[in-house]
């Protein structure tokens, strides 16, 4: 894992001198769906060159990222809302989306409603979900994207400052950006300890 978020590290940090705000969109929208792509390692890195180099503007990563998860998240809503709820049991599966994780998603937004949608953005495995149980309910979308934003530009400023705070203290990296690789995995590894103290264990306990 740590290797694999390694290569990622170096060939985004090549590329995101060129790609700039459109790659930083382009990948979290993918880290909105299914694809398993941290944002850990999207905005903070990202911001840390804003704040250092002045390639880009902190506001613009912040702009950026927010757009690519509404966009990702839009799109797991559309999906979802469009082919229902048989068709994304039964396909699912093939797609790295077993019945067990679509269940757990339904429990949460049916539990939790739209406040569910706003934080799901800051814990990792339910906020590549939620789309899908709002879309097969078929929630007011103009609702849902409202929560989604909200959600979306609180954890993107979040990681944002983290790698402006990184910027400020460089010691923090002892001379090498790709420090982000750690970085990334101590923050993926307290979000997990999150998702499971806040989604999983409560969710288990919630009538089927």
């Amino acid at each position: 894992m740590a290797a694999l978020i390694h290569q990622f590290s170096a060939w985004y940090l090549a590329e995101l001198s060129h790609g700039g705000y459109w790659l930083i969109a382009a990948l979290m929208t993918l880290e909105s769906t299914l694809v398993p792509i941290p944002s850990e390692v999207i905005i903070p890195p990202a911001a840390y060159l804003a704040h250092t180099q002045g390639q880009l503007s902190v506001v613009g990563i912040v702009a950026a990222g927010t757009a690519g998860c509404w966009l990702g998240a839009s799109i797991m809503y559309g999906v979802s809302r469009w082919v229902g709820r048989p068709l994304v049991l039964r396909f699912g599966p093939y797609f790295g989306l077993p019945r067990s994780k679509v269940e757990l998603a339904e429990r949460w937004a049916a539990h939790y409603g739209l406040a569910g949608v706003f934080f799901s953005r800051i814990l990792p495995v339910i906020r590549h979900l939620i789309g899908i149980p709002a879309g097969i309910v078929r929630m007011d979308y103009r609702w849902y994207a409202l929560a989604t934003l909200a959600g979306s530009l609180l954890w993107c400023s979040v990681l944002a400052g983290l790698g402006v705070v990184v910027g400020r203290n460089r010691e923090l990296l002892v001379g090498s950006i790709h420090r982000f690789t750690l970085l990334a995995l101590a923050i993926t590894v307290v979000l997990s300890a999150l998702y499971y103290w806040f989604v999983h264990r409560p969710v288990r306990k919630l009538p089927r």
